[in-house]
């Protein structure tokens, strides 16, 4: 009787393995979505627009009237190191616009993904190019009242934040809203700024691709790191940050104000 048991569980252990085997199966020509799911914060608050308050490291009080970054030269890794790109992609994530949210990577490979790359921010070569090549979120005649393009300085704007604090003074200007508007790729014919940052991230869990498993990786930005994160900013002395030179503070900030929170492995 003990024999039979045994036979039975050495049936049962081989058929488990070979029917995991088949689940892991990968077709060379398997391919699926992958959706980077951005979820900007203030702290662990939802960040309502003109509603979510906080204080930053300064000890302010600060409201987020406007939330904009562009996305690009994104990158996958998978577990054996090999990289997947997806060139010429530009995306405009906007606080305002809950479609702009989710990024969606089409016709990803299926693998195992233990990375992700991307840029805040528009390269060089692209900021340069004919305007007949930027496009879509590129093209600066899409953005009516959220403009991210700045004609006297001819870049993109590649992070826009506005918000209202008691904390801005009183002034001959008659601000009422802080503004941090930050770009610049290193210059075009001389040395400038260079506010491009690229963040990497490796996965708690790896996000399996499969022709029947498209992959959400939930991102979380948390704003109030933009204040703190490297350099600590006040309201009251830096409330207009409008050129590059002294936007980088910023960009320093908030190359450290996203993480990979984790990843969502549902089937189709």
């Amino acid at each position: 009787m003990k024999n039979i048991s045994k036979l039975f569980l050495a049936i049962f252990a081989t058929v488990s393995i070979i029917s995991c085997q088949k689940e892991e199966e990968i077709g060379p020509n398997d391919k699926n979505s992958v959706i980077l799911e951005f979820d900007n914060r203030i702290g662990d608050q939802k960040l309502v627009l003109g509603a979510t308050k906080a204080k930053n490291a300064a000890g302010e009080e600060f409201t987020v009237t406007k939330l904009n970054y562009f996305v690009s030269n994104i990158a996958l890794k998978k577990e054996n190191g090999e990289v997947v790109k997806f060139p010429d992609q530009y995306f405009l994530v906007r606080q305002s616009d809950a479609n702009s949210l989710n990024i969606t990577l089409k016709d990803v490979p299926a693998a195992n993904y233990t990375g992700l790359t991307y840029t805040i921010g528009v390269d060089s070569l692209k900021s340069i190019s004919d305007v007949s090549q930027r496009t879509g979120v590129l093209d600066p005649a899409s953005y009516g009242s959220d403009n991210m393009y700045w004609s006297w300085n001819s870049g993109y704007i590649f992070f826009k934040m506005e918000g209202t604090s008691p904390a801005i003074p009183a002034n001959m200007m008659g601000m009422t809203e802080y503004q941090f508007h930050i770009g610049g790729f290193g210059g075009r014919t001389a040395v400038t700024p260079n506010n491009l940052k690229t963040l990497n991230f490796t996965f708690g869990e790896a996000a399996t691709v499969r022709k029947d498993i498209a992959p959400a990786i939930h991102i979380i930005n948390d704003i109030t790191k933009v204040f703190s994160a490297k350099n600590k900013i006040s309201i009251a002395t830096s409330y207009m940050i409008h050129a590059p030179a002294a936007g980088t503070v910023i960009a320093e900030n908030y190359a450290q104000s996203f993480i990979v929170d984790h990843v969502h492995n549902d089937k189709d």
